[in-house]
């Protein structure tokens, strides 16, 4: 038996995916990510610190948030307030330490960049959702230190994308949806840079085991999906060429 797409994507096919810059107004650095039927916004703000163990060394910081709204699922769920879930810290932690893979802390001096991404609707994929737009966000509020004389040259120094993958009927599929995020015996979550090198993997079996041939699969599949987010990226930032640096 073959899987069948309830969207009638092919295995290798992405969701739709949008990037609307300057969503908001007061962040430096702002996009609503869509992604088939995902919308994550994402923000990003510039404070003129950094952490106490950061304090005289000359480098900066990146740290993330990430909230989900209560009616971003079909039931509504509690927002949380004094206490995270485990899978909440855990998502921002993901967020946080991808993007800091592309930022030069020397070059951004001691000055913290809080992205902050909230799950406008989810149909699963919110966590590489809020990486790839997370990643354009982050552009637009370094465009804007730019212009500003803030900074006087881009930290950035690579590029950053994520996409999922999983087996369903023991093929590989890439970006999953709500629907094939359930049904799927194993996931992934691939985070990589503009050189296909890997940043992070987040992965389970969810009933028996897989193979490292079916491992493979899964990578390739995923590489593909992130050749292609690298692309749009690259396609929604507007000023590219003054923001990178000789690694790209």
């Amino acid at each position: 038996m073959v899987w069948q797409r309830p969207d009638g994507r092919k295995p290798y096919e992405l969701r739709p995916i949008n990037f609307h810059t300057g969503f908001t107004r007061f962040a430096p650095g702002s996009v609503l990510t869509i992604c088939g039927e995902t919308k994550v916004l994402c923000t990003v703000s510039v404070a003129e610190s950094v952490p106490k163990f950061l304090a005289g060394s000359g480098k900066g910081w990146l740290t993330a948030e990430y909230r989900m709204l209560p009616s971003a699922t079909q039931q509504r769920h509690e927002r949380e307030l004094l206490k995270l879930s485990g899978r909440t810290q855990e998502i921002q932690r993901l967020i946080g330490r991808s993007l800091r893979a592309a930022i030069d802390f020397e070059v951004l001096g001691e000055r913290t960049l809080t992205v902050d991404a909230d799950v406008l609707q989810a149909d699963a994929g919110t966590r590489t959702a809020a990486i790839t737009g997370g990643f354009v966000a982050l552009a637009g509020a370094i465009s804007q230190l730019l212009q500003r004389g803030v900074l006087e040259r881009s930290p950035l120094c690579g590029q950053v994308a994520a996409v999922s993958v999983g087996l369903l009927e023991e093929e590989a599929f890439l970006d999953l949806n709500y629907i094939e995020d359930v049904a799927a015996t194993v996931d992934f979550n691939v985070v990589m840079n503009q050189h296909l090198g890997i940043i992070e993997v987040q992965g389970t079996a969810e009933e028996g085991s897989f193979s490292r041939t079916q491992l493979n699969r899964l990578l390739d599949c995923a590489e593909n999906g992130i050749q292609q987010l690298l692309i749009a990226q690259k396609e929604a930032i507007t000023d590219w060429d003054k923001l990178f640096l000789s690694s790209n």
